[in-house]
């Protein structure tokens, strides 16, 4: 891993990782206007007709928390040429359902429970695009307070090296608790054999846009510290902010 800047450098601080397993669905429904997700009836409709199927997963003994989200904005990013030249398709999800499953091994009971393969069915027969995932938890500073009002980012990380996409990741969330006070953040990584576009995918919230918004579009050191050190490193950050449905 090479550091740009390394005088701005802190590791965050991190705890021991969950045992929690993590079952991820990506959406693309509407449609966006730069880094703002356009209203969308289809998507409204969308949530209306899931909302129930994501109660009753809820209620399945191996689920330990399940939540839909819909999109709101996306912030700075890096890596759309290295996207372009490794054939990704840049993340624009506009709605994720996230199950915590209560351990990685139960990840196989929740996905060949029939209300899981009824939610994914009803999303793959209305979106563009579906990103299904299966992922465990290699590192977490705390675990996503879901129950509050907050602002919920999903970072979609495309590196070629899992392990270099790690370590620019624990810097650049050093670098997050320290300007931003972030509270919380946990890391997904695909299981093996699920879909390699994304090495890692980083959940985290903030409580208001206020506490982190300013801070990526006027702190001088976003740019040449946090999006420096993922081009350096060829890492392609993709985050999009949602906002709690369920």
């Amino acid at each position: 891993m090479q550091i740009v800047n390394e005088h701005l450098a802190i590791k965050a601080d991190l705890m021991e990782p969950t045992d929690n397993g993590f079952l991820l669905l990506a959406a693309e429904i509407g449609s966006w206007a730069g880094p703002i997700a356009l209203p969308s009836p289809a998507r409204k409709r969308l949530l209306s007709r899931i909302a129930p199927v994501v109660e009753r997963l809820a209620d399945h003994p191996e689920v330990a928390e399940a939540t839909a989200f819909r999109a709101a904005l996306r912030p700075p990013g890096e890596g759309a040429d290295l996207l372009r030249r490794n054939g990704v398709r840049p993340a624009r999800y506009d709605l994720v359902v996230l199950i915590r499953t209560t351990t990685v091994a139960a990840i196989e009971s929740v996905r060949t429970d029939p209300v899981w393969r009824e939610l994914t069915e009803i999303l793959a027969a209305r979106a563009q695009h579906l990103h299904q995932l299966a992922a465990s938890n290699p590192a977490r500073i705390a675990d996503v307070d879901h129950h509050a009002d907050s602002w919920f980012l999903f970072n979609y990380f495309h590196c070629a090296d899992v392990d270099v996409n790690y370590d620019v990741w624990e810097y650049t969330a050093g670098w997050f608790q320290r300007n931003t006070d972030l509270p919380d953040s946990a890391l997904m990584q695909p299981l093996p054999g699920e879909p390699a576009d994304y090495s890692i995918i980083n959940h985290a919230s903030w409580p208001s846009l206020r506490t982190f918004l300013p801070a990526l579009l006027f702190h001088p050191h976003f740019r040449s510290f946090v999006l420096a050190n993922f081009a350096a490193n060829e890492v392609a950050a993709q985050p999009i902010m949602y906002r709690r449905v369920r």
